[in-house]
């Protein structure tokens, strides 16, 4: 069974998303980011950046435990250890990391300022809130074209779809405007209606 350290965040969700998707056992230990839990040293044993998640598999890959901490590092193990959500084509494989980096250099940061910036700031900071809204947007038409003709980012659903998809998910709270995005939207929905992705969104709080 795998050591789940998580919280409710895009971050912590997509993992759950993956551990659901690939049907494995796992127990949650919720970090509550409120309290100052990521910064106690058994955490940080475990994830040295203080950032959930991070996981602990008794079963690694020399069939002792490992701990892996990055959410785009524990999908890629993840993806590994079960054979899903990443493709065999060896290209499509490189267009999956493609997007997996996008989501981890672009979508996750600069989403996450526009949340700070919205909801977290103790005084209105305009233009904080004006520059990360418009690159919010601007990503969001990215993805949008991206899937122009496509059902998910690159074939058949995989990593890439769901790292990108729990934040993007959150378009209606970052006042991102689907309007024009229809593409998106429908990913979206696609993607939403998954009875794993259902389940990887509970919270744990």
């Amino acid at each position: 069974m795998i050591d789940f350290y998580t919280w409710d965040t895009p971050n912590g969700h997509k993992i759950r998303i993956m551990l659901e998707e690939c049907d494995l056992d796992y127990r949650i230990h919720p970090v509550n980011l409120d309290h100052g839990e990521q910064f106690a040293p058994e955490f940080l044993a475990i994830s040295p950046n203080n950032k959930i998640p991070a996981i602990v598999d008794p079963d690694g890959p020399d069939g002792s435990p490992i701990s892996i901490f990055e959410s785009g590092a524990i999908l890629l193990y993840l993806a590994d250890k079960t054979g899903r959500l990443m493709p065999s084509d060896e290209r499509e494989r490189w267009q999956v990391l493609e997007w997996l980096m996008f989501q981890m250099s672009a979508v996750g940061p600069m989403l996450g300022q526009l949340g700070h910036f919205l909801y977290f700031t103790p005084e209105p900071q305009a233009y904080s809130v004006e520059r990360y809204s418009d690159e919010a947007q601007r990503l969001a038409e990215v993805v949008n074209r991206r899937l122009e003709g496509r059902e998910f980012l690159v074939g058949d659903y995989s990593i890439a779809d769901v790292a990108c998809f729990t934040w993007l998910a959150r378009h209606e709270r970052l006042g991102i405007d689907l309007d024009e995005l229809p593409n998106l939207r429908r990913w979206i929905e696609t993607i939403a209606a998954r009875p794993a992705v259902q389940r990887g969104l509970v919270s744990v709080a």
